[in-house]
């Protein structure tokens, strides 16, 4: 599913304009990513987690030279499956 299919559900499912939709959807990913930029958790209970990860520098490697090269450190947001969503998912439902 993506966006345009998850706007097009939400408008069905509750009968309201596509418009609609989309701005609801819109403000919720929306401010999903404001809460990961500013470093906040996100728990949804029953679907599951968003975490910031933090990844140290490391060398590696280029792929079309081979050189080393120094990679700098990150953050890297990071989904956790909730129990609930596993199982549907592992039921196949």
């Amino acid at each position: 599913m993506n966006k345009s299919e998850l706007i097009e559900s939400l408008s069905e499912k509750i009968n309201i304009s596509h418009r609609e939709a989309a701005a609801i959807t819109n403000t919720i990913i929306d401010s999903m990513a404001k809460a990961l930029t500013r470093g906040e958790n996100i728990e949804i209970r029953g679907f599951g987690s968003f975490v910031i990860k933090d990844y140290n520098s490391y060398e590696g490697r280029n792929p079309k030279s081979g050189k080393k090269i120094k990679v700098k450190p990150k953050k890297l947001p990071f989904f956790k499956v909730g129990k609930d969503l596993r199982e549907r998912v592992n039921k196949g439902k």
